[in-house]
């Protein structure tokens, strides 16, 4: 498969808990969005009802860009209602990097391991006294590539 070129949210994580222990569902931009509010978040308090929307539609619009220099980008949208001039003095401040005219978030170097795509989380750590490898494969079936908790799909 050709990983390289952009990528859109296609699908959450969905944790829930069975009788039988642990179930990962997976919940698309619409579902998402309206899904209850979790335990954590008090309903009466509108600040947090708000922010925990601001960030439901910031992982729903995120996008990656797997480029052929080595390294996947994960980009966000500008968000609405703010100017050029903005953008233009928080990128001189250093508060925001463009990346294709998206927000960069993050970047992570990638490897292609036969037919997989690998990533580099940078976490080194140490089980039972044995260091872990930082590099996960992130699954990719049906055209559907996940990484962490979110999926994507190919958009060119």
């Amino acid at each position: 498969m050709n990983y390289i070129g952009l990528w859109k949210f296609h699908s959450i994580a969905n944790n829930n808990m069975t009788d039988e222990g642990f179930e990962i569902s997976w919940l698309e931009k619409e579902a998402y969005i309206a899904a209850p509010m979790p335990a954590y978040i008090d309903e009466s308090d509108e600040e947090s009802v708000a922010y925990e929307m601001q960030e439901r539609y910031r992982n729903a619009s995120t996008k990656l860009k797997i480029s052929e220099d080595g390294n996947i980008y994960i980009l966000l949208p500008i968000p609405e209602g703010v100017s050029p001039e903005e953008i233009e003095q928080a990128v001189e401040a250093g508060e925001v990097n463009l990346f294709d005219g998206m927000m960069l978030c993050d970047s992570m170097p990638y490897e292609i391991r036969g037919d997989e795509i690998w990533y580099n989380t940078g976490d080194e750590v140490e089980i039972d006294g044995e260091e872990t490898e930082p590099w996960i494969k992130a699954p990719c079936e049906n055209g559907i590539l996940s990484i962490t908790a979110l999926r994507f799909i190919k958009e060119d």
